[in-house]
């Protein structure tokens, strides 16, 4: 109704195991032992994250307005006084809540307000002697949509027109499809004796088209790759097919690229497109053994 998401919407992305992982990977690459807000959309997600950071053994507190105003105030007691501490919230810290020793604001939620994008990065801004810096991670394409929180804004021009804000904003297809993915240094090392695991789909996608051949040799193209990495990386199948599974990510994004050029991108297509994709290449390695 406010223009935002919805919580059902970011709840059925951000309560899955994937981004769980996604956010405790992120909080031990940037800001392990730090003390970290994570800002959430619904309450289901930050008990998750709660759980998710609980059982890997870190330091962390959950806060939500259902939270009584006693625990809250012994929970940002605690968060004050706890160099570690992480506390994952829901639409309760945003504003009138002033802890400058914050390192680390972690946007685990996409959000369509430039307000509500000012106010939750804003709580790592506070002031404090020898704090020359403080950390952003965002797991919500939120930069990407409003641009650097630091960059300057024509707050005169939005008031002005806020509905032609709005409209211009960068939806998420246009900004995903910008998103180049790169394998993690760790997985690279699995693939180590592969010379390149790149595959441009979009270059792919218009060699196909000048060869009047029909788009799924992209695909095909794109498997014939990853069956060479996982054979020349492994000593048997079953090592190759394991090697498969850590293709996930990359599948994931050859496939939306390949959906965007062919102009037929919904999720459920795209999803039949991963598992025909997986089951191939699951077929293609067997053959090669």
């Amino acid at each position: 109704m406010n223009g935002d998401y919805t919580v059902k919407s970011s709840e059925e992305l951000y309560t899955n195991m994937s981004m769980q992982e996604k956010l405790l990977n992120a909080y031990l690459e940037r800001s392990k032992g730090k003390k970290t807000l994570i800002f959430n959309n619904g309450i289901n997600t930050s008990v998750e994250v709660y759980y998710t950071f609980k059982q890997a053994g870190y330091n962390i507190r959950h806060l939500d307005n259902t939270t009584s105003k006693q625990d809250r105030k012994e929970i940002l007691k605690w968060f004050k006084h706890t160099p570690d501490a992480i506390v994952t919230s829901v639409s309760i810290l945003t504003t009138g809540f002033d802890e400058p020793t914050v390192d680390t604001i972690i946007l685990n939620r996409a959000t369509k307000s430039l307000t509500l994008y000012f106010q939750m990065i804003g709580r790592g801004s506070r002031v404090l002697p020898g704090k020359k810096e403080f950390n952003v991670i965002d797991l919500g394409n939120n930069m990407a949509r409003f641009g650097h929180w630091s960059a300057p804004v024509d707050w005169k021009q939005i008031f002005r027109s806020p509905d032609f804000y709005f409209e211009n904003l960068l939806s998420d297809e246009e900004i995903e499809r910008e998103f180049k993915y790169e394998m993690p240094p760790e997985l690279r090392q699995q693939f180590a004796n592969s010379d390149s695991v790149d595959f441009d789909v979009e270059a792919a996608y218009d060699d196909v088209i000048k060869r009047g051949l029909k788009s799924k040799a992209v695909l095909e193209w794109s498997m014939e790759q990853h069956v060479k990495m996982c054979v020349e990386n492994s000593e048997d199948v079953f090592d190759a097919r394991i090697l498969a599974k850590e293709l996930k990510d990359d599948i994931s994004s050859r496939i939306k690229q390949y959906s965007y050029c062919i102009s037929k991108s919904t999720k459920n297509y795209r999803d039949w497109l991963e598992e025909d994709y997986s089951r191939k290449l699951r077929m293609a390695i067997n053959k090669e053994f």
